[in-house]
């Protein structure tokens, strides 16, 4: 079986590096050249191999132009998108390039914990159509993956937004209990550490404000979904006073 991983990035190296490892002829593919332990890699799209799977682990908004790309080499492979998209993103992409044969695994990878939160752990997984599932279930199940499916691709591409868009909320919260605490002279890890304790609370830190890519970008695709989103919107506000305040005490 012949993999092709487009996207050499943050889950795109651990990806093809697990698929390698699990004894799958495996080649990758990035605009910019990369170097991957045991994984012939390639920086220009008319240089790469016909492949049997297609995994897609590019940013967000490179998912469609790589999906053509694919459609321009081979239409009938199966194509496992694990980039986050926006909702209908998935199935428009199939409906459009003609891709019939596609699912989306959103990936959970955690750089920080790749030994817990790595390629393989539970995902789920949906598709536009039976036969697409059948093909995909197939191949992670190949690769030892567990899968919850989901019974429409839209489920899974929310699913997916859902998760980062709760935690960027939570996040939130606890960025408001630090201010309030602040303000009363309060130390707010005594109090988030006391507030623990109780079986099902889990206050996270409050750090330098929700940094990073995702977590913004995946909270207002879900924001985007609907016209009133108060909680989303309070927990952006949140997060912007926070930073704001965090950055005139340094």
């Amino acid at each position: 079986m012949k993999v092709c991983v487009l996207g050499l990035g943050t889950v795109g190296i651990p990806t093809a590096l697990y698929l390698h490892e699990h004894h799958l002829e495996t080649f990758g593919y990035d605009v910019v050249e990369k170097s991957v332990k045991g994984v012939k890699t390639y920086s220009e799209w008319k240089k790469v191999p016909h492949a049997d799977i297609y995994v897609v682990t590019v940013s967000s908004n490179s998912v469609e132009s790589v999906c053509e790309q694919i459609a321009g080499k081979d239409k009938t492979r199966l194509v496992a998108i694990e980039s986050t998209v926006k909702v209908g993103t998935c199935r428009k992409i199939s409906n459009d390039l003609g891709l019939r044969n596609l699912v989306h695994c959103p990936h959970r990878y955690w750089a920080e914990a790749p030994k817990d939160h790595g390629v393989r752990q539970l995902r789920v997984i949906g598709a536009v159509n039976k036969k697409s599932l059948d093909n995909g279930l197939r191949f992670y199940k190949t690769l030892e993956i567990p899968l919850h499916v989901c019974p429409t691709i839209e489920v899974a591409e929310m699913c997916k937004i859902a998760e980062n868009a709760y935690r960027f909320v939570h996040i939130a919260f606890a960025e408001e209990l630090k201010l309030i605490c602040d303000t009363n002279d309060i130390f707010f890890e005594e109090v988030r550490k006391a507030c623990n304790t109780k079986w099902n609370t889990e206050i996270p830190e409050a750090r330098e404000g929700i940094l990073g890519a995702c977590l913004p970008k995946d909270t207002g695709y879900l924001k985007s979904l609907a016209d009133c989103t108060p909680l989303i919107d309070g927990a952006i506000l949140t997060d912007q006073v926070y930073q704001e305040k965090a950055k005139k005490t340094k």
